[in-house]
């Protein structure tokens, strides 16, 4: 692998910028300053080293972002500031983030340059566990309980134009908010549009307010604010691969 382009991996430049910086002596390959951008490295047998700071190769890239309200999941956005546009430093490229969350939803979205594993955690034959924490208007019934966990009519349609009732869920109760709404943690395996607002509607409720805590075994940092993110860490990213 070239020189430059292992560093543009690492989000370290542009390659024009990368050229610039192996000139003024702040690459070294093996303890040596590189003398080129150009020059051929092993990225596993190699150690490179950036202003001193060893670099570990990574193809893909894996940030979690505690998703704040009024933001888009999504790439582009011509009106409104996207998730990608919170991420703009890193300077990543091809950056998608992990499925959607509404507008006015916050928490977990894992975002990466990594399509496959994008795809095979949004796949519906995978059933990924998705645990939100739901602000509600009222409180839930032991019937509305039942009903969510065992599938709610949302309005969707199969084929054969009967009713596509959500899959089995798992609702778990929690501490009213400081408003006092009642609040539920509730674990789906899907990822219908709007899916946990309209599963609230099907039992004569309302969503106040909506956060996703965790996607798969990934959990959400308690740590980041809404709007902040971070990198992935080696274990989470190989847990998320399993």
């Amino acid at each position: 692998m070239r020189l430059d382009k292992f560093l543009g991996d690492q989000n370290i430049g542009t390659r024009k910028q990368i050229r610039e910086y192996v000139k003024n002596g702040r690459c070294k390959v093996n303890g040596v300053v590189a003398s080129k951008a150009d020059i051929h490295i092993d990225p596993v047998k190699d150690m490179i080293a950036f202003d001193d700071v060893e670099l570990t190769y990574s193809r893909f890239h894996y940030y979690m972002l505690n998703k704040p309200a009024g933001v888009v999941s999504s790439t582009k956005d011509g009106r409104t500031m996207t998730v990608i546009d919170i991420l703009k430093d890193e300077n990543v490229k091809d950056l998608s983030p992990c499925g959607r969350l509404d507008i006015d939803t916050e928490g977990l979205l894992l975002i990466t340059d990594d399509g496959e594993l994008i795809h095979r955690l949004l796949s519906p034959k995978k059933h990924v566990d998705k645990v939100y924490e739901v602000h509600m208007a009222k409180e839930l019934t032991e019937a509305d309980i039942s009903r969510l966990e065992e599938g709610v009519d949302i309005g969707d349609k199969k084929s054969d134009g009967s009713a596509d009732k959500t899959l089995p869920a798992k609702v778990e109760k929690a501490p009213a908010d400081e408003e006092g709404n009642p609040v539920i943690l509730l674990t789906i395996r899907e990822g219908r549009f709007h899916q946990v607002k309209r599963m609230l509607e099907a039992v004569g409720n309302e969503v106040v307010f909506l956060r996703r805590l965790s996607m798969g075994s990934l959990m959400l940092d308690e740590e980041l604010e809404p709007g902040q993110y971070r990198p992935l860490s080696e274990e989470e990213i190989n847990n998320l691969k399993k």
